[in-house]
């Protein structure tokens, strides 16, 4: 016999298995909490990534302002000069032919029939030789890159250098960034290792370090002596981490400078492979400027991995380079590799099983590595366009960097190191007191206040100092060199600055 309560149950129970799904669902969706950013990884809301920060998200609003009928800005276009983008709509550096053809073969074998007897015969003879080798670019890869492009790097270094490069030594990347990002990740243990970075330096490394939970132990290069790399700023990085408990792991070296442009000198690249000896240091080298040589007679270019070699140094070694840079200018491809000195065996296979997480790297990069380090040579088809193509990029980098570092430091209150090497310019600013008054007051560091008028009143986009790193009270900003119309940019430069100063008064 059921009990009276038990019926009461039964009841409520009924009415419940009864209740509407909707409502169910409704109650449900009512007390769900959304994703909020305070449920996110807390180190992602330190990285910090200047060169697309700030301005640059400006610098699109007003883009897109411009496309408006009777917008009331004072300029026709925006100018990103923000960002090393040879390629980039507004700066059109032309594309290298022989990339671009043999990339187009790639991409849709059946062209070369169309193209045969139109097109030089080593882009047909370059494009077969990877086919047989790849097969369809929308296969995956070895998680390393295709083995015969890792050949053909290794091929190139040696040639380079003078000293062998094995293939297996060889990780094909997403571009620099992304091996510079994976190396990082294994190296660090969050918030115990230092890993010793320039100032100024690339946003790419503190924002990974961030990212990592690494801690940057930041050296100051030297203005006044062309932003030379000191030892002696580095021992003192090195004192003070010892003094903060934290772990010295890597030393960064970008060579040439980003965004100072400088170019280390072979004495001080030997200083450097020594000190790591003797803190067990690894050297971690961004070289992805390594073709950008303005004055390569009297600033040339040495890798790292040659200094070790001739050194016979026990050091560990990542070398870094990339077709983003340098004439190519292939940024969206997302093409570069790392090259491994002196690295032991257990410690390549964890890189190899964190490269196999992302599969592989693009193909379309991965091809444009192998006309990077297999350009045309003399002799054949395609070395005279190539060659012209090359020459004339090199010498309109070369006419602008001079061009621009000569009329800005012409300028009240600028200097500007001419620089022998990369893609950019890094002049310093002496700015009136009103004007970081006026930042103060604004919560922005005076150089970004800078740099946003410029953009407001020029469309002109550049990165303000504080985003690279700079000594207390110092104020500069970094523009490209890749600008056209080079007289137009640099005279808006000019007089904007002069009204800036006649605004806040003269410094």
């Amino acid at each position: 016999m059921i009990s009276s309560a038990s019926r009461r149950v039964q009841k409520r129970v009924s009415r419940l298995t009864k209740t509407p799904p909707f409502f169910v669902r409704y109650v449900h969706w009512h007390n769900m909490r959304s994703l909020s950013a305070a449920d996110l990884n807390p180190a992602i809301q330190k990285v910090q990534y200047a060169v697309r920060g700030e301005l640059a998200i400006k610098a699109e609003e007003l883009r897109e302002k411009l496309q408006t009928e009777n917008h009331d800005l004072p300029f026709k276009k925006v100018i990103s000069s923000n960002i090393g983008n040879p390629q980039q709509k507004g700066l059109d550096q032309p594309f290298l032919t022989f990339t671009r053809q043999v990339s187009a073969l790639m991409e849709y074998p059946p062209l070369a029939e169309l193209v045969k007897g139109k097109w030089p015969q080593d882009v047909l003879d370059r494009a077969r030789q990877l086919q047989e080798e790849i097969g369809s670019i929308g296969a995956y890869s070895h998680s390393k890159g295709v083995p015969l492009i890792r050949k053909h790097v290794a091929k190139f270094i040696e040639e380079r250098d003078g000293f062998p490069s094995d293939p297996e030594d060889i990780f094909l990347t997403a571009g620099a960034s992304a091996g510079v990002s994976l190396i990082l990740n294994v190296l660090i243990t969050p918030n115990v290792t230092g890993i010793l970075i320039p100032i100024p330096q690339y946003p790419l490394y503190t924002a990974t370090l961030a990212q990592y939970s690494g801690v940057a132990l930041p050296y100051h290069l030297s203005e006044p002596e062309g932003w030379s790399t000191s030892l002696s700023e580095i021992r003192t990085a090195l004192a003070k981490a010892e003094k903060d408990g934290v772990v010295p792991r890597a030393l960064v070296v970008i060579n040439p400078g980003n965004p100072t442009g400088a170019i280390l000198d072979k004495r001080t690249m030997e200083d450097l492979v020594r000190l790591c000896e003797e803190h067990s240091l690894v050297l971690l080298a961004d070289e992805v400027y390594q073709a950008n040589l303005h004055r390569p007679d009297t600033h040339p270019f040495h890798s790292f991995k040659q200094v070790v070699r001739e050194l016979k140094s026990p050091i560990p070694l990542f070398s870094f380079h990339s077709i983003s840079k340098g004439v190519k200018g292939e940024c969206g491809r997302r093409g570069g590799y790392f090259e491994c000195t002196n690295i032991a065996e257990d410690v390549r296979a964890l890189l190899y099983k964190m490269a196999s997480v992302t599969l592989c790297p693009p193909l379309s990069g991965q091809i444009g590595v192998d006309s990077l380090v297999r350009p045309p040579r003399p002799g054949e088809p395609s070395y005279a366009l190539w060659k012209r193509e090359t020459d004339t990029i090199h010498d309109a980098l070369r006419h602008r960097t001079r061009l621009m570092a000569q009329r800005l430091n012409a300028l009240p209150g600028v200097s500007c190191v001419d620089s022998p090497g990369a893609l950019y310019l890094y002049p310093k600013l002496e700015l009136p007191d009103k004007a970081v008054e006026e930042a103060n007051r604004l919560g922005k560091s005076p150089d970004t206040l800078y740099a946003l008028q410029l953009l407001e009143e020029t469309g002109i986009c550049v990165v303000p100092g504080s985003g690279f790193g700079q000594k207390d009270g110092e104020h500069h900003y970094r523009l490209t060199c890749l600008c056209p119309g080079v007289e137009e940019y640099v005279s808006a430069l000019e007089s904007f600055h002069l009204k800036f100063l006649k605004k806040y008064g003269e410094v």
